[in-house]
């Protein structure tokens, strides 16, 4: 079977060279449009067990990712000058350049010359492939040519985030709330190596109107920033890496093939990143679509059988994905709350967090917003 992937990020890099470490006979061509070594952003995050969920079939993989990621146990939220941490919330990260290289050499190693530099105008480029593995991201040039056929839909979130970097290290996934004369802002951050972290700030439209940043340069909205976060970033300046002002996208499509084409990571679907699971998305999806095709002898058969199998799963996270968002469109409002009903508020924001297991899964927490409310006597 000739498959052609287009894309080099972790979703496509992972299906290339798990499809070839499983057929070495196959002809695998991938193709990506940026120089290897080269990517957007920082750090990316996974919730809970970081990638154990690939041990079962791939412990090389694992093995080779995990030394390599940064974990801690604990989310800590800042507020009005306070701070708390909620127990039992846990996440390992790594820079995004780093998963990349690791995923790039095991492609390598499996026999696969990646076309790095090499961007596709068309599919007809393509021609005499069997199947077509589109992990080409956002802005999916398949997805795009066939937006009627894969029932594609393509809306953005209101609030604004810009994705930076910077030395200060964070001991844990860590959230801080400010609000200034013209505004409210949030930033996202996280160590994901042992002398880097991600910085993600975000605010509403109001507030970025507010600022002017649309008429800003990259360098005047990295000043603004740095100096809005001043008492966070102790001294350390923030880094910029194309770290322009942004709406998060939601992208969603019915039919997840057309043809030979089929769909996966971002191409497919996204979730946005208060919940940490794009790139594991990304990484699974090429896992079902690698098992589906295995499974069936036809490539139509294998590619419906991978959407009735993966589809539910990711509907599932893509729903609570857009809960935690719709948090964030209202976080000025959050804040007007105390420290510990903000906290509350923002870990049962997805509404699929009761109490009673919030106290199982965040003893300490729950303990001290019980005690604090006075209501530890009625749980």
């Amino acid at each position: 079977m000739r498959i052609a992937v287009i894309g080099g990020g972790p979703g496509g890099l992972y299906f290339a060279y798990l499809w070839k470490r499983r057929h070495p006979d196959a002809q695998i061509d991938l193709f990506e449009q940026n120089p290897e070594g080269a990517t957007w952003g920082f750090g990316v995050v996974f919730s809970e067990q970081a990638l154990e969920f690939l041990r079962a079939d791939d412990p090389e993989t694992v093995d080779a990712i995990t030394p390599r990621m940064e974990s801690w146990k604990n989310i800590t939220l800042n507020l009005h000058g306070q701070s708390v941490e909620i127990d039992g919330i846990g996440f390992s990260s790594i820079g995004r350049l780093e998963l990349l290289t690791i995923l790039q050499q095991r492609v390598r190693a499996a026999g696969i010359a990646a076309r790095y530099n090499t961007t596709i105008q068309s599919l007809d480029e393509l021609g005499g492939y069997d199947l077509i593995v589109a992990a080409d991201g956002l802005n999916s040039l398949v997805r795009r040519g066939f937006e009627k056929e894969f029932g594609a839909s393509v809306s953005h979130s209101t609030n604004k985030f810009a994705w930076y970097g910077t030395a200060k290290r964070f001991a844990t996934l860590s959230q801080t709330f400010v609000k200034t004369d013209l505004g409210s802002f949030n930033a996202h951050h996280y160590r994901y190596s042992p002398s880097m972290s991600t910085f993600l700030v975000e605010c509403d439209a109001t507030t970025w109107q507010a600022y002017g940043f649309e008429h800003k340069t990259i360098e005047q909205s990295q000043a603004i920033c740095e100096e809005i976060f001043a008492d966070t970033l102790d001294g350390h300046p923030l880094v910029s890496n194309k770290s322009v002002w942004r709406n998060f996208p939601w992208i969603w499509n019915e039919n997840w093939s057309h043809g030979n084409m089929v769909l996966i990571g971002d191409a497919l679907h996204s979730a946005h990143f208060s919940i940490g699971s794009g790139t594991r998305l990304a990484i699974e999806d090429a896992i079902a679509l690698t098992k589906a095709l295995e499974a069936e002898t036809e490539i139509p058969a294998a590619l419906a059988r991978y959407q009735a199998e993966r589809k539910p799963i990711v509907q599932k996270l893509v729903t609570a994905a857009r809960t935690s968002a719709d948090w964030y469109e209202h976080f000025g409002e959050h804040m007007k709350l105390d420290l510990m009903d903000f906290a509350y508020s923002y870990i049962t924001r997805s509404g699929r967090i009761a109490d009673a297991r919030l106290r199982a899964m965040s003893p300490e927490f729950m303990a001290r917003y019980e005690a604090e409310k006075n209501i530890g006597s009625q749980a």
